[in-house]
């Protein structure tokens, strides 16, 4: 559903810019996802009794492969149901012959300004995987753990001091306990010694600001070997670094012997039954902790001491890069800051800064198979030759006077290197083509804000360094797609949606099936079963992919998540097919008829003077619905885009032009008619237009059968020799703004209401026809009155200048008054039912002139609002105390 959704917002964009007449690429591709394409191909292969190690590298990538040209042709299929416009001849895979290449060149040109480099250092490490992994693979999930209580005797034996830790096992790596250094308590025993408990060993009592001497006792052990913070720690004060676990977390030799080999969990519970049998067990409390778990195996991440390579990102470039003297890390902050890239919405910024100020050297090694393999390789003595090619790592081993075999690194790369390089090398690079001098940089990134730190600011960093140009100016973040109680989905919970069963439709039994295949107990897929039936009993309807898309645009609001619910994509089902049968009543009235010009141009050749006022107004708030849209596309706000469209079409042009045309068409001269034909096409070609880029299909379909209607190209040609796609989007023509036009539809809309609320006030059923009386200016009454007639379903409409006339033409009838307009409908009335409807009319306005007036006697209002704003709000005071007075005298006249 995350990526349905990125690829909606890419697509509206390519599609809105094409249409505007831009040289508009979007580049496909997809990375090789090194840990999770490894783990699925594994867990294949252990179905069938195999292991990768028994298969060996060689033909373990065979069946990586096969699987990738799988899956990999069923992620193009579903971005194609999707509506991509993408240019597919350009599509990339990270893995492919020209992407490696460029992976390779990128980290032997970094290796040889110093910026790559191999050291030993603590990492994540998944001890399931066997792999480093990156913060991002890393999930803190809070669990119920304890917090244990340990004495440290003083190597003097003069007193002990307690350690609280909720990693017992981790004391047998212990290199120092550490205090506060104004902690008033441990002041004197700051240089001692004290014996690790069960370990023949001493460690010193050291002082560090970190520490917090409100937790625990004030007193915390130091591991640099297995703890993040106390690896900085153990650099600042030289402490030495013991590791105590092996790779797949099992005790090793640097500890006891009789604990050796022992899963490190296994070794806890022994280590705390032997400090509880020597009294070295002050006590143990429950306590909620923070543990760090891998988000594809649910493993206990272990920080480990592993050789790895990692890039430098802040160490200043050689003197002959394209940025000497200045860090990666510092450039890419220097290029947001100067506004060359720019964060929409805007408050990602400050996250962006915030990590590369604090940002450390990037681990990119990874113990897999799957994915780029380091081009470094070794002698016998460990010296170290990384180059382009074997032949070419020969070559310098020989300079160096070897001539025995080499070895290659066994790693590959994190798949973050390689998807760094996108930018340029999805382009050719390090050949200089002519895309990547065309479309270097690129106009707009859009990603979810998980990936600003692993993906975006890595992007900034390479690109700059090897280009010297940002990767994109800007970068568009959005959510992530939650369901609509604003939960994670996840296979485990059973709330996934699969956006291609929303398009197609899926049953019941179908749906069940899918969402317990992946599942292995039994109480839970019971529990799914059921919980699948009640929502979804019927299974899910086929909404579309218009629908679908709709919905998320609608969804694209600044902020962290996206709460899916599938009433919305009904509900734009719904617009789909209003749109749709606007355009079979246009087409039912319009094909075969004259409609008056040709409208090649997208504006229309008839005059004002030639279009009625429902036309100019329908005219007029199109273009103001343009220019909205216009700013939404600038803003990358989809969310307004999606709002105005829907309001535009349902409700203006859906619920009352086409109505106000029905009449203009069965009344009208035949010029009007005319007039009314070209207005309905012209307006509905252009919101074709308008919604395209969110609704590509059925705008398509429409507009391939209303646009020979408008001469956007001859009626004669087939259809498929153009498309809606390459026309020119709408912009807003100013000339056509018409407010006095919106001003008359407002009013007769006003009227059309108060009457059709006095039907449902006398509870007049649809069929029952009642004359209306109607006093005020005649001139726009006798204008209204065919609307009026049809619209509120009237017998006829009787117009009088006066209100007396009015009144004694329709004695006792309910009266509604718009403005200085007043409407009786010739119905009999209950007068008592009447007289509590004006008594709660009257409220209501009283209301308003209570609102009027604590605005206008407010000295700070009248004196700061813009004097129209002020003339408004006193011209409404005056017609809501004309409309009270006239109410009065009605509620009078009925009291007899």
């Amino acid at each position: 559903m995350g990526h349905a959704f990125n690829q909606t917002i890419m697509d509206s964009l390519a599609r809105y810019h094409r249409m505007r007449g831009a040289n508009t690429l979007w580049v496909p591709g997809t990375d090789h996802a090194g840990i999770a394409t490894q783990l699925v191909v594994e867990r294949q292969l252990d179905k069938q009794n195999l292991s990768r190690h028994e298969l060996g590298r060689e033909t373990f990538i065979e069946h990586v492969w096969a699987w990738k040209e799988t899956s990999g042709s069923i992620i193009t299929e579903q971005i194609k149901r999707l509506g991509a416009s993408i240019d597919w001849s350009r599509e990339y895979f990270t893995m492919s012959p020209q992407m490696s290449q460029a992976v390779i060149e990128v980290f032997v040109r970094l290796y040889e300004q110093g910026l790559i480099y191999r050291g030993k250092k603590l990492v994540n490490w998944d001890p399931k995987l066997g792999t480093a992994v990156s913060d991002l693979e890393v999930v803190s999930v809070e669990e119920d753990g304890s917090l244990w209580h340990i004495r440290y005797p003083l190597a003097d034996g003069s007193a002990d001091l307690t350690v609280a830790t909720t990693r017992p096992e981790t004391m047998l790596g212990d290199a120092a306990l550490m205090v506060h250094p104004q902690d008033e308590r441990y002041q004197a025993f700051i240089g001692k010694m004290v014996r690790l408990p069960l370990c023949e060993r001493e460690i010193p009592v050291i002082a560090d600001e970190y520490v917090d001497p409100a937790f625990g006792t004030g007193v915390v052990k130091v591991t640099p070997a297995h703890d993040f913070n106390d690896y900085q720690v153990g650099q600042r004060h030289q402490l030495p670094l013991i590791d105590i676990l092996t790779l797949d977390a099992k005790i090793n030799e640097n500890a006891p012997l009789r604990w050796r080999g022992l899963d490190r969990f296994e070794a806890r519970q022994l280590i705390v039954a032997e400090l509880e049998t020597q009294g070295l067990l002050a006590g143990v409390k429950p306590h909620k902790l923070m543990v760090p778990r891998g988000d594809r195996t649910q493993t206990v991440i272990e920080p480990m001491l592993t050789d790895q390579w990692f890039v430098a990102v802040n160490k200043p470039a050689p003197a002959d890069s394209l940025h000497p003297g200045q860090s990666m890390a510092a450039v890419a902050l220097d290029t947001v800051r100067k506004g060359e890239i720019k964060f929409t919405p805007e408050n990602w910024t400050n996250t962006y800064y915030q990590w590369l100020e604090n940002i450390q050297d990037w681990c990119i090694s990874r113990q897999l198979w799957w994915g780029h393999q380091i081009p470094a390789w070794y002698d016998e003595q460990g010296q170290i030759y990384v180059a382009r090619t074997v032949d070419e790592a020969r070559e310098q081993a020989r300079a160096r006077g070897y001539t025995g075999t080499l070895k290659r690194d066994a790693d590959v790369l994190d798949t973050w290197f390689s998807s760094a390089l996108v930018p340029f090398s999805a382009h050719g690079w390090p050949k200089q083509t002519k895309e990547l001098a065309h479309f270097l940089p690129s106009s707009v990134l859009v990603t979810g804000f998980d990936i600003i730190f692993f993906w975006v600011a890595r992007m900034v960093m390479l690109t700059q360094h090897f280009t010297g140009q940002v990767p994109f100016h800007t970068v568009y973040i959005h959510g992530l797609v939650r369901d609509a109680n604003g939960q994670k989905m996840s296979k485990s919970k059973g709330n996934i949606l699969d956006p291609i069963d929303l398009i197609n439709g899926i049953t019941l039994d179908a749906l069940i099936a899918k969402r317990l295949a992946t599942l292995q107990d039994a109480q839970q897929a019971a529990d799914l079963e059921q919980k699948t039936r009640a929502e979804f009993p019927h299974g899910i309807p086929s909404f579309g992919t218009d629908a679908l898309r709709f919905t998320f645009a609608s969804l694209a609001t600044p902020g962290r998540n996206i709460n899916f619910a599938l009433a919305r994509c009904e509900g734009y089902r719904n617009f789909c097919n209003k749109l749709w049968n606007a355009t079979r009543f246009v087409l039912m009235n319009c094909e075969g008829q004259d409609c008056g010009i040709d409208l090649a141009d997208g504006a229309g050749q008839h005059s004002a003077s030639e279009l009625s006022p429902a036309d100019r107004w329908i005219i007029s708030l199109l273009q103001q619905v343009s220019g909205e849209i216009e700013k939404g596309f600038v803003e990358l706000r989809f969310d307004l885009i999606a709002s105005t469209l829907y309001k535009f079409v349902w409700d203006e042009y859906c619920d009352w032009y086409l109505e106000f045309a029905k009449v203009q068409l069965q009344t009208g001269t035949p010029a009007q008619q005319q007039s009314t034909r070209h207005t309905l096409l012209y307006v509905l070609e252009t919101i074709l237009r308008l919604a395209h880029p969110i609704i590509p299909f059925i705008t398509e379909a429409l507009w391939q059968k209303v646009a020979p209607l408008t001469g956007r190209y001859p009626s004669d040609n087939a259809p498929n020799q153009t498309s809606i796609m390459v026309q020119p989007y709408p912009r807003a023509q100013k000339e056509k703004v018409d407010l006095a036009a919106e001003q008359w539809a407002a009013q007769l809309k006003a009227v059309i209401d108060a009457c059709r609320n006095l039907r449902s006030e006398m509870n007049l059923g649809p069929a029952q026809r009642v004359p209306l009386f109607a006093s005020g200016d005649t001139h726009l009454l006798t204008a209204f009155a065919p609307y009026i007639r049809a619209l509120a379903r009237l017998s006829e409409v009787t117009l009088s200048a006066d209100e007396a006339t009015l009144d004694a033409m329709a004695a006792d009838a309910p009266v509604a008054l718009v403005g200085t307009l007043k409407l009786a409908l010739k119905v009999e009335i209950d007068i008592a039912t009447e007289r509590e409807r004006l008594t709660k009319e009257m409220q209501r306005i009283e209301i308003e002139i209570e609102k009027c007036n604590a605005k206008l006697q407010n000295n700070h209002f009248v004196a700061k609002a813009p004097a129209q704003v002020v003339e408004l709000e006193r011209k409404r005071l005056s017609e809501y105390e004309l409309m009270l007075t006239k109410l009065n005298t009605q509620l009078v006249r009925l009291a007899g």
